[in-house]
């Protein structure tokens, strides 16, 4: 019986230290510190990413809550908190760009005011975390996935009511987007299936069956007639859908890794792909071949948008950064830095001047004067769970996810043993 009870009270721990110091090192703006705290490292584990209607903003979800960037220039302009556990799964603008929708593992949604950052509005009453969100075109009504189940529900933005329940998916969905002239939804699950809605009635119009694990993505070309979705863990290709029929067109082979998010160009003339090899790839969708293919991410591209005009095409990786390129020429425009993973453990050194945060990617030390990275320790197996430094301050040790502890140089950044 103490056994059990110790095992539970570490498991406690283990919980608490995973979630507790994401807020703390992060850095940025000092908007909406805690109490006491005196500065903010990093920005958070990002999630996703969109353009507003206007192309003006960026938003950016994250694990320390949604950042609001200047498209043109990068600057930050407001950090938008108010979740109750953690990071936002999934953010949406309205067609107007005056709302920002944001579904959180909180099980709410939150319809924030972009120019005062106020919460307009919070949509309770699911029992799971927020998968997908996506607005109507007319604005009117927003969909929401949830992963407890297979239900998509249909919310009166206005009223903040439910309008409608859809049912028929076996397991939760990932992804939900409304056709461009909003007749119908597109839903993608777990279940490996995706499924078509006419919002007129609520009715499961039609079922696409061929992918061979969950469906992660989906989206709508501008004309409508064109569905695109990618798969989940095991699939390296995108699949594309005649909208009309049900029937599979074409599948678009390339990646050499799983398929991770999906955007079609405003004029639908293109498709982009960002996926576990790091690369992000534009796709011609008259001949379904590679037309360019961008590289230079460190790790998975989890995330893409277009902007408004087509001209810019933002991406996020898991670890590293968002880089936004000129389409045209394959060049990076600008680089958004500063998010990290998941903070899962910290130490200070001795003499104060350095701070270690731990994730599940790598080991980051941070100059707390300048509040910048001084270096980043990598390798395999790295999930830190627990750091020190030594008395002298030029050894860290790591213990990690993989059974390893490891004695890092402080100043060469490299294993000792």
């Amino acid at each position: 019986m103490k056994v059990k009870v110790v095992s539970i009270f570490l498991m406690f721990i283990l919980f608490s230290i995973a979630y507790l110091p994401i807020s703390f090192a992060q850095d940025s703006p000092q908007w909406h510190l805690p109490e006491g705290a005196k500065a903010r490292l990093g920005k958070g584990w990002t999630i996703n990413v969109q353009y507003s209607p206007d192309g003006t903003r960026l938003a950016v979800a994250s694990s320390i809550g949604i950042w609001i960037y200047d498209a043109q220039t990068g600057e930050e302009l407001d950090l938008l908190t108010g979740h109750n556990r953690l990071w936002v799964n999934s953010i949406a603008f309205s067609p107007d760009g005056s709302t920002l929708a944001s579904g959180s593992v909180d099980d709410t949604i939150y319809l924030w005011d972009i120019e005062t950052g106020a919460v307009r509005q919070t949509l309770t009453g699911h029992n799971g975390w927020i998968n997908s969100i996506a607005f109507s075109p007319d604005g009117m009504t927003l969909a929401c996935a949830r992963n407890m189940d297979g239900t998509v529900r249909l919310w009166d933005v206005e009223t903040g009511a439910v309008r409608q329940a859809l049912t028929g998916h076996k397991i939760w969905v990932n992804s939900v987007v409304f056709s461009p002239d909003g007749k119908m939804l597109a839903s993608g699950s777990e279940d490996e299936t995706i499924r078509l809605w006419d919002m007129e009635t609520g009715v499961h119009v039609r079922t696409l069956i061929g992918h061979t694990g969950g469906v992660r993505s989906v989206s709508f070309s501008p004309d409508g007639r064109t569905l695109a979705s990618v798969g989940d863990w095991t699939e390296e290709t995108v699949h594309l859908w005649d909208v009309e029929t049900g029937d599979a067109r074409q599948m678009l082979i390339g990646h050499t890794g799983r398929v991770w998010s999906i955007a079609f160009s405003p004029d639908g003339s293109t498709l982009a792909s960002g996926g576990q090899d790091r690369t992000v790839r534009l796709w011609d969708m008259e001949t379904g071949n590679i037309r360019q293919t961008f590289t230079g991410h460190a790790d998975w591209v989890h995330n893409i948008a277009f902007s408004p005009d087509g001209m810019t095409l933002v991406s996020g990786s898991r670890q590293d950064s968002f880089r936004l390129w000129d389409v045209s020429t394959g060049m990076v425009r600008q680089t958004l830095t500063g998010h990290t993973g998941a903070v899962l453990s910290i130490a200070s050194s001795p003499d104060g001047k350095i701070l270690a945060s731990g994730s599940d990617t790598a080991i980051r030390l941070w100059d707390v004067s300048t509040r910048v990275v001084r270096q980043i320790f990598t390798g395999d197996g790295l999930r830190v769970w627990s750091m020190a430094f030594s008395p002298d301050g030029k050894m860290l040790a790591s213990g990690s996810h993989d059974g390893t502890v490891r004695l890092w140089d402080v100043e060469m950044g490299e294993i000792r043993q």
